[in-house]
């Protein structure tokens, strides 16, 4: 089945401009891509998710709770998390997101990654059947604590993993972000074959520098698209880089890569 493509428009670095709304959606939609992401749900929220749909591209995913530091595998943030992932949810409802991207938190002083996990399963259990009810999934991101979020706990496949096989509701997922595992792990494609029943959606970008999927990076993005599309995933693939030049064409150059099926 033929990849669907999303692009998470801010980090772009367009669209800060009501003005530049319409043009920016018309582009992607011409260019292919199905829907848009966002990261919060501040400021012109709604005006954005509404010049996005004009163009036929629904909102699918968006950060669902604050902070990823300060996140899921501390006890002490889960009231908190759970009244915002609970305001998350009616919003989502109420404009067809079908994601919510949850983050496990930085690794505490004296917790073991064991810990770590049992805290953030009970954290996600207290909201996962309300997911389920409204038909919304609860994305837990795994990023790389190397480069860019160092000290996040959430930063290997397996870790993840144990996380959703013990909440087991089938609303919550993984958020396999292909640049950070190739930080933190490498063999990507293997590890999606292997794991892909507990992903609920991709991120891409450029490995090292987060930008363009082009001859520069090490990450042969043709082929794992291939892969991916050859598994019984159908869910969506989503550029999350911040391009070299002109993001325009870079978006179109990224979306012809990994336009596999």
């Amino acid at each position: 089945m033929r990849l669907k493509q999303s692009v998470c428009f801010p980090i772009l670095g367009l669209g800060e401009a009501k003005t530049e709304l319409p043009s920016l959606f018309e582009a992607v939609a011409e260019i292919g891509f199905s829907a848009v992401e966002m990261w919060g749900r501040g400021g012109d929220f709604e005006e954005i998710v509404a010049q996005a749909g004009r163009h036929g591209l629904p909102l699918i995913a968006m950060v669902g709770h604050n902070s990823n530091a300060d996140g899921l595998n501390d006890p002490a943030n889960h009231d908190r998390i759970a009244g915002e992932l609970g305001e998350s949810i009616e919003l989502a409802v109420r404009h067809g997101v079908g994601g919510l991207i949850c983050f496990s938190g930085n690794r505490r002083e004296g917790v073991s990654d064991e810990q770590g996990i049992e805290t953030t399963v009970q954290g996600l259990r207290r909201v996962a059947t309300l997911a389920e009810k409204k038909g919304v999934t609860l994305l837990l991101e795994l990023l790389n604590s190397k480069v860019d979020h160092v000290g996040y706990q959430a930063d290997h496949t397996a870790w993840g993993v144990e996380v959703c096989r013990r909440v087991a509701s089938p609303a919550v997922k993984l958020l396999f972000d292909i640049y950070h595992m190739q930080i933190m792990e490498g063999d990507i494609i293997r590890t999606i074959r292997e794991n892909i029943q507990w992903i609920g959606h991709f991120h891409a970008a450029g490995n090292p520098g987060r930008q363009d999927m082009d001859a520069t990076q090490e990450l042969n993005y043709a082929a794992i698209c291939q892969a991916i599309a050859a598994t019984p995933y159908a869910g969506y693939f989503g550029h999350e880089f911040r391009p070299k030049g002109e993001p325009v064409e870079a978006m179109r150059r990224s979306f012809a890569l990994c336009d596999q099926g």
